[in-house]
């Protein structure tokens, strides 16, 4: 049975071939510079494909200081999310589930936090790390990351917990389950698509963060990947191959998590917009 082609899906599927070729230029540069020599890529055009594949970039960067940015990375967002969704479920579920007094207010002082610009943060934050000694380590790190996300966090999953119905939490309570119970066994499962969706909105996030890095971490053992650039640039020059095959690597455990994550992330966000 022939399925008839509209006009519209004919410029549709043009729309999305130019949307791909748009979207896909800068990493189709990124990974075939990564194949270059320096002089290959200052001699010639540099959309140009490498006229001699070279993996010697790739190599110098594995055998560089890489894995110490990459393990730091994974430390610092690994530790960041598990934190920003923890105190988001919990707290989230207070705003949506319970009633006393200041709970609007609350709500709404947490909220306007997503209105505070995070470089403003910058001064304070470094001020209150070197107090605390926590300056050039990644619990320097971890922290702002955690408070700076949290506000748009607690937002969406707030909204999420509001919708689920109430009914099955009574159901719960009559049948001896506690509050503590009825939040770890109904409220989070439940609200799984908005968890998955934060996780991977928040990860991909921090792991390309750079600010807050350059400024609160200086030796190169506390630096993540982001700041590994530095490593191959000097005072007049810079090793732009090695930096392409170094964003190459460093991209690719993000496009996984996406890629493995993607359908998730799609539910998350349509479910979301349907309860919205």
């Amino acid at each position: 049975m022939k399925t008839k082609v509209t006009f519209r899906q004919v410029i549709v599927f043009i729309l999305a071939v130019l949307w791909l070729c748009i979207a896909g230029a800068p990493f189709f540069f990124m990974v075939q510079t990564g194949f270059k020599q320096q002089s290959e890529l200052l001699s010639g055009p540099v959309w140009a494909l490498p006229k001699v594949p070279t993996l010697s970039n790739y190599v110098g960067v594995l055998t560089g200081k890489f894995f110490i940015f990459f393990r730091n990375s994974v430390v610092v967002v690994a530790g960041s999310v598990i934190l920003i969704l923890l105190v988001s479920a919990m707290s989230s579920y207070v705003f949506s589930r319970i009633k006393f007094k200041l709970n609007t207010a609350i709500f709404g002082i947490i909220i306007a936090g997503m209105a505070i610009p995070v470089h403003v943060t910058l001064i304070p934050v470094y001020l209150l790390t070197n107090k605390l000694g926590l300056y050039d380590t990644l619990l320097a790190l971890i922290g702002p990351y955690v408070a700076l996300n949290i506000p748009m966090s607690i937002f969406i999953l707030t909204e999420f917990m509001r919708d689920i119905p109430r009914e099955l939490e009574e159901s719960a309570r009559i049948d001896g389950c506690g509050p503590k119970g009825i939040f770890f066994r109904i409220i989070l499962p439940l609200s799984r698509p908005g968890l998955v969706t934060l996780a991977i909105y928040n990860a991909v996030f921090l792991w390309n963060e750079f600010i807050f890095v350059l400024v609160l971490t200086q030796s190169t053992n506390n630096r993540t990947l982001p700041l590994g650039i530095w490593e191959y640039q000097g005072q007049y020059a810079a090793n732009i191959p090695m930096i392409m095959a170094l964003l190459t690597l460093a991209s690719l455990p993000m496009m996984i998590a996406y890629l493995v994550g993607q359908e998730k992330l799609i539910k998350g966000m349509m479910a979301g917009a349907i309860k919205g």
